[in-house]
């Protein structure tokens, strides 16, 4: 056992506070001494120019396992989402195989807990085998251990416009969401990359924005027609934005994501042919990465969520027709938000903790992540170097695979510590001190 004193931490950006974790709790703020305990550990962080804010969540991971060890595991994952801030991830569904079971995602929830270093939340698939024709059975996943409320088909979109009204109807008996990957497959059949001027210079399919906008239109219609919840998964395009508005003007209850990539990059790094760019839906125009950073800044688009999607790398280094789809995003995502929203002005720090935990968590139903920083609180927490900087290296990282699109970028912020239920599971050695001489700290 282990607590912490955290000295001159900058909660959420608003001024220096001391904390201590004790219990898998904050005992404290304020507070500048914490007295040992017999048996327990008391090791005192410098925090000074850190900002703490509380666990990231993110919405939309891919842990590949069961089935892809080779691309990431949920161990692996999760040492990964620690380095990226987060203690809670949502594991997505399009494993091998599918989790569209009690048992599968009950599997997926107990490595996440054996390995300890953040919560793993399954995702459940809304249609067996992600075929799209035949509802899972969302209620045993419900009902199962691992507790399931978000359901999606992720890398597929469930199409059927009755499947789809049918699954927002059931979910609604236990307040489960349903997690549209909006993408109509006639649409983009063969597709490539964003459609329009460029994808026609580089004789690639083009991707056309209309096929996610469509799907986003018909499914908040049908939220709105039983009263349930829609949540739309990685929305790309300035048109998008432009329709979750409307709907949340209107009371429809949808909520949206956006990934970090989809804020920083577009389609112009599509003219290397580089196969790291490959991602579903694909990198957007420069107007795009535009609407969709005025669409988080004013609220339309409620959560940053990752969408790391890790590939072995026979899957990304090979002919662009022949890559998959995907991209890594969690030890990189907060500074990517860092560089795109807060050092531009416009989001705060408050802000961020909203769009990548509080709100992640409420839309997950996850009741015990996304917490405030207050007496009491679980211990869930991140420190963050916003003046630090760094050079990405697709070998300096948790996992498994190195899809990393950011490889070579210099990106701002770095997490030095992150804290699940008041332990470290992250923990910069440099920054811990003996608060006592002669006391162990490593």
């Amino acid at each position: 056992m282990t607590d912490y004193l955290i000295l001159g931490a900058d909660v959420l950006g608003n001024g220096p506070t001391d904390l201590v974790l004790r219990d898998g709790v904050i005992a404290s703020l304020g507070a500048d001494t914490a007295a040992p305990r017999d048996g327990v550990e008391l090791v005192t962080i410098d925090a000074t120019g850190l900002v703490a804010l509380p666990g990231l969540v993110d919405l939309h991971t891919h842990v590949r396992e069961p089935g892809r060890e080779d691309a990431e595991t949920v161990l692996t994952g999760s040492q990964a989402a620690a380095r990226g801030g987060f203690t809670c991830v949502h594991a997505m569904a399009n494993t091998e195989p599918v989790a569209d079971t009690a048992g599968v995602v009950e599997q997926v929830w107990r490595l996440g807990r054996e390995g300890g270093y953040c919560d793993v939340q399954p995702v459940g698939a809304v249609t067996v085998g992600l075929q799209g024709t035949q509802l899972a059975e969302l209620g045993a996943m419900a009902d199962s251990a691992a507790g399931v409320k978000v359901f999606s088909d992720d890398g597929k979109c469930v199409s059927d416009a009755v499947v789809m009204r049918r699954a927002l109807e059931y979910v609604k008996a236990f307040d489960g969401v349903i997690a549209q990957h909006a993408q109509e497959p006639r649409l983009t059949e063969g597709a490539q990359m964003n459609e329009g001027p460029l994808s026609g210079e580089l004789g690639l399919t083009g991707w056309p924005a209309v096929a996610e906008e469509a799907i986003i239109a018909r499914d908040v219609l049908l939220a709105e027609h039983v009263g349930s919840r829609l949540h739309v998964c990685h929305l790309s395009t300035r048109g998008s934005v432009e329709i979750i508005r409307w709907a949340k003007s209107r009371g429809i209850d949808v909520t949206a994501e956006v990934t970090p990539h989809h804020l920083l990059l577009n389609d112009d790094l599509v003219r290397s042919y580089d196969p790291i760019y490959k991602v579903n839906p694909p990198l957007r125009s420069a107007d795009d990465v535009e609407a969709v950073r005025e669409g988080l800044a004013d609220g339309t688009i409620d959560i940053v969520a990752t969408d790391h999607a890790p590939h072995p790398m026979e899957d990304k280094e090979c002919e662009w027709s022949a890559a998959a789809f995907g991209m890594l995003g969690l030890e990189t995502a907060l500074s990517v938000v860092q560089q795109t929203m807060v050092d531009t002005g416009r989001l705060t720090w408050e802000q961020v903790a909203r769009a990548m935990s509080s709100k992640p968590a409420e839309i997950g139903r996850v009741a015990n992540q996304g917490r405030p920083i207050a007496v009491g609180e679980p211990a869930n927490i991140v420190l963050v170097d916003p003046s630090a900087t760094r050079t990405i290296d697709p070998r300096d990282t948790a996992s498994l695979s190195r899809n990393n699109p950011y490889a070579g970028l210099t990106l701002p912020g770095e997490v030095v510590a992150t804290f699940l239920r008041g332990r470290a599971t992250v923990r910069d050695r440099a920054l811990v001190t003996p608060l006592v001489e002669g006391q162990v700290t490593a």
